[in-house]
């Protein structure tokens, strides 16, 4: 999906889902609900869930059938989704990023775009899969069992002059 443009930018959230890391037994996480997180702060200009070579044909079809573009990798799973993100906020494809993750591998990204002007959203697929290095570089967080918007300080993100 390509992003959508206005005068001011980009526009639209990409969402960038660490499968390995998030759709895990002890989560129960369902891929709707990582949808209608990363939804919250605006239209969806691309939904991506990267997976490694173990993934199962059942869950690439669910997740398919759910919109998201499967991604899979042989290699680390967390590189993939950091060098895609990256680039989407070098190319000035989204006007947010949102990371779904337990991983503080990710918390690098997160600052890159800061950095690019991209709102940053960190979303948690439980309270014990949370990454609290993760969510204080992002400008807001969720965390799926419920503790949704929490609200991170703007000025802490680096929301001044790009």
């Amino acid at each position: 999906m390509e992003s959508s443009r206005s005068d001011d930018g980009p526009v639209g959230v990409a969402l960038f889902v660490d499968g390995p890391n998030v759709l895990r037994e002890e989560f129960d996480v369902d891929l709707d609900d990582v949808r209608v997180a990363a939804e919250a702060e605006g239209p969806l200009v691309t939904t991506r869930l990267y997976l490694d070579e173990h993934a199962t044909p059942g869950l690439i079809q669910a997740a398919e059938a759910r919109g998201f573009e499967v991604v899979v990798t042989s290699g680390d799973v967390d590189v993939k989704l950091a060098v895609d993100a990256a680039r989407f906020a070098a190319e000035g494809r989204m006007s947010t990023l949102a990371i779904a993750s337990r991983d503080t591998d990710f918390k690098p990204v997160v600052e890159t775009a800061n950095g690019y002007g991209i709102r940053t959203l960190a979303i948690a697929p439980g309270e014990f899969g949370r990454s609290d290095a993760l969510r204080n570089a992002t400008n807001n967080s969720v965390t799926l069992d419920g503790d949704e918007g929490d609200e991170a300080d703007d000025e802490k993100s680096g929301d001044g002059e790009s």
